[in-house]
């Protein structure tokens, strides 16, 4: 292959973000099971969340506006760089002796705002390096590619956890850092056509992005969509381990497989959308899978035996990257290069906003209510508004 057309470039650059990818997540893992094992607390854990998801939300818009007039390619490095100099600085911390667990506070912050940039730096960046035609099928390699790190992450990082101190995971995730930056220097991006000029200001960008958004109802409607979804999806999201351990156990291998089973169905998921590709209307991709998702999750919610749920769970897995795919690719084909950064920001923003959300609403009630009848009942939302979108023709070409 040679690495300086199309195919090597974006070989590379997968390459790179997928070994970045399994420190993070490696470490994600970490530091929450080392929170929930040293404290035992639902409060420390609460703040943990927090810290994960606030500085995205505050960041992003932003990161926006400076993926749309900075280079890319030194945005992704440069916060993949910040998020490993804290880590390293963490682990020189916990080697020297001072546990305080404020500091992993304090690194999930910095992480949480790093991943606020990187993320919608690496969406925006595909159509530089890919030509429109292959745009589906490389973003579900992506999405293949991050769904086996995060298959493999949850019994790495309890291995490691169980063999070695924190500090192990720490470093591990320093040295891919390092490795998935050294690796994105050596590709050269072509750049993007800039249809305004860089002199606006950071404010003008942004109400600009919002007036985009006002002109242009397709995204609008996709956001409001996103948002709706992603609230009434936060059910098999979050507390699919608490119906585990009410229902069939809580031991803690039922808890592992349950993860990894979802993990595992969106491997096969990013195979199935970057082997077929979708339908030509990409968003009619997303509807069916937001439909099947719907259906999937009233399974979850009538799953009589342990068997069954995991079946479940992996189908729900599978229908996640052709969700989310389609959507990545529906913005980079139809908005400006240079708009990019900020729609793709804005996007970050509702999944930051409306899962915690979700999670605020729905997490309450499951002390009330069975977890099962919450996934019924979501479920059936999530369906019926996906069959009301298809039939209103609101993505319509």
């Amino acid at each position: 292959m040679d690495l300086n057309t199309w195919k090597g470039k974006t070989f590379r650059f997968l390459t790179a973000q997928t070994i970045s990818l399994f420190g993070s997540s490696l470490v994600q893992y970490a530091i929450v099971w080392y929170i929930t094992l040293t404290t035992s607390s639902g409060k420390m854990l609460t703040i943990s969340t927090l810290c994960g998801f606030l500085p995205q939300i505050i960041i992003s818009l932003f990161a926006g506006v400076w993926i749309d007039r900075y280079d890319r390619k030194f945005l992704i490095m440069l916060s993949d760089g910040a998020i490993a100099c804290s880590t390293l600085l963490l682990a020189l911390a916990f080697l020297s002796g001072h546990k305080n667990i404020w500091f992993l506070f304090a690194v999930l912050i910095i992480r949480s705002a790093g991943t606020g940039i990187q993320t919608p730096a690496v969406n925006a960046i595909f159509p530089q390096l890919v030509p429109k035609e292959h745009l589906m099928r490389m973003n579900g390699l992506n999405s293949t590619l991050s769904s086996f790190m995060m298959f493999l992450s949850p019994a790495a990082g309890g291995a490691i956890l169980s063999a070695a101190p924190l500090e192990a995971a720490l470093f591990i995730d320093v040295i891919t850092a390092v490795i998935g930056i050294g690796l994105t220097s050596t590709i050269k991006i072509p750049p993007y056509t800039k249809s305004s000029p860089d002199k606006e200001s950071g404010l003008h960008k942004i109400a600009g992005g919002i007036s985009y958004l006002r002109d242009h109802a397709f995204i609008r409607k996709l956001l409001v969509f996103q948002i709706i979804i992603l609230f009434l999806i936060s059910p098999s999201a979050f507390l699919t381990p608490l119906m585990v351990s009410r229902t069939f156990g809580p031991e803690v291998w039922r808890l592992t497989v349950s993860e990894m089973t979802y993990s595992l169905g969106m491997v096969l998921g990013g195979i199935l959308i970057a082997s077929w590709g979708g339908f030509k209307n990409h968003l009619h991709t997303t509807l069916l899978a937001g439909g099947v998702y719907g259906a999937i999750m009233i399974g979850l919610g009538t799953a009589p035996v342990f068997i069954v749920y995991l079946i479940m769970n992996t189908m729900i897995g599978v229908t996640s990257p052709c969700y989310n795919t389609p959507i990545n690719v529906t913005i980079q084909e139809k908005v400006e290069p240079d708009m990019h950064g900020r729609i793709f920001s804005f996007m970050q923003i509702s999944t930051s906003c409306a899962l915690p959300l979700g999670m605020a609403f729905f997490g309450p009630l499951a002390d009330h209510i069975p977890v099962q009848h919450l996934l019924i009942g979501a479920g059936a939302l999530v369906l019926t508004i996906s069959v009301c979108f298809k039939l209103l023709k609101c993505f319509k070409e």
